[in-house]
């Protein structure tokens, strides 16, 4: 990051990363300071992507908009009706057999059990288009997605859960929002089965801020939008985005 920083600062033109995890963003962010010098954004394909690329530079300092290097191609079965239903883990392990590296690949969204839309570098468009052609055991196509209708839908659906706790304690919230016990909550911290924007998080005790996106495994993924009020018995009324 350090590099492309430079790179950009020194060319005065955009330098942009490859897709990062949610735990490298967050290391970019802690980081940040070292990188003063010029601004940065970041970008998934749409606003709610995970996996984004990072570009150094900034309308403000080169005097025009970034392009983002990013496809969206849409992958589908030849034949709906005789489709496997396919989960993220069967189109990521279709798209690694072929050899592409992970850091040109963003997010993959998957709709219905049946297609899926696979965001990526400009630069590997093609050759997924060319040879992705089989997930699992189903016949696939693949084409550019391009109409605002198509790109609409990349985004996950949420639901928001209300939850009452006695605390914004982060073990306290999440075991609200799944179900779990205290007890069995603390253990999945204490197993490292749960992380914080990203990253393994063991500090049960942690307060959640507005917008913390936190997952839990087995019990799925979830975005805390804060509190907003309490109950005539004294607990926090608070809400509970859950990816679905």
């Amino acid at each position: 990051m350090k590099d492309l920083s430079e790179k950009a600062y020194a060319k005065n033109t955009y330098a942009f990363s490859g897709f990062l995890s949610t735990g490298e963003l967050a290391d970019l962010k802690d980081s940040a300071g070292s990188l003063s010098f010029i601004t940065y954004s970041v970008f998934g394909g749409y606003p709610e992507a995970e996996r984004c690329m990072v570009a150094f530079g900034s309308p403000e300092e080169f005097g025009y908009d970034p392009t983002w290097p990013i496809t969206v191609i849409k992958v589908k079965p030849l034949a709906p009706k005789f489709s496997d239903e396919l989960t993220h883990r069967d189109f990521l392990g279709a798209l690694m057999n072929l050899g592409i590296d992970r850091k040109v690949l963003g997010d993959i969204p998957v709709k219905n059990g049946k297609a899926a839309y696979v965001i990526c570098s400009d630069s590997i468009a093609d050759y997924i288009c060319e040879n992705l052609n089989r997930v699992k055991h189903t016949t696939v196509v693949c084409e550019i997605a391009s109409g605002e209708d198509e790109l609409r839908e990349l985004g996950p659906e949420l639901v928001p859960v209300g939850i009452t706790v006695s605390s914004l304690r982060f073990d306290a919230v999440a075991a609200a929002v799944t179900k779990c016990s205290r007890s069995e909550m603390i253990r999945l911290f204490q197993s490292e089965k749960v992380t914080l924007n990203g990253r393994v998080c063991t500090e049960n005790s942690k307060s959640l801020k507005d917008g913390d996106i936190f997952s839990v495994r087995g019990y799925g993924k979830f975005k805390f939008t804060g509190s907003f009020g309490e109950t005539k018995k004294g607990r926090i009324k608070a809400e509970v985005l859950k990816y679905c």
